[in-house]
């Protein structure tokens, strides 16, 4: 049943890729899983520019619409939920690094080292991260897992002087 699953799950990508590319998106994740006589459609997208609440709604719509003129999720009732991609999930392909630049990563090497860094800089075939105030290069086959940080209190270098971030 997990290959029948599959397939499904693959197809939908298929499906979704172009109209949500034509909305600014890519496919992240798609998740199908079942939930007693119904099942929950569960779509991640991401976008070069982030994921605002209107572009989840868009997307919303545009998956709908697909879906509902597809026969790809037959006949069994489902839940469909849109959402962004969100911190938690890995970076695994040059677009996700190149969307979290400046951001605070820990990344495993397939080495088995573990370190934080800067993503500073990003090609499609490596990142260059700050790691300890020097700049690092790392070849994306030499990262095992890579998950951003979240950082609280960090202040933008476009703060105003005179923002002390006190109530």
């Amino acid at each position: 049943m997990a290959g029948q699953h599959d397939v499904v799950r693959d197809r939908i990508e298929q499906e979704l890729a172009t109209p949500l590319s034509a909305l600014g998106l890519d496919v992240e994740a798609v998740e199908l899983t079942p939930a007693g006589k119904r099942r929950i459609l569960r779509v991640a997208v991401d976008g070069d520019q982030g994921v605002t609440l209107d572009d989840v709604a868009d997307a919303t719509r545009a998956v709908s619409a697909v879906l509902d003129a597809s026969d790809v999720m037959g006949e069994q009732p489902y839940t469909l939920e849109v959402t962004s991609r969100g911190v938690d999930r890995p970076l695994t392909l040059p677009r996700h690094w190149r969307r979290n630049a400046d951001r605070l990563v820990k990344v495993t090497t397939t080495g088995g080292e573990s370190f934080r860094g800067r993503v500073v800089g990003s090609g499609e075939d490596a990142v260059t991260l700050d790691v300890d105030g020097s700049p690092r290069e790392l070849a994306y086959a030499e990262v095992a897992t890579a998950l951003v940080q979240v950082e609280f209190n960090r202040r933008a270098s476009t703060d105003s002087a005179d923002d002390d971030g006190e109530d």
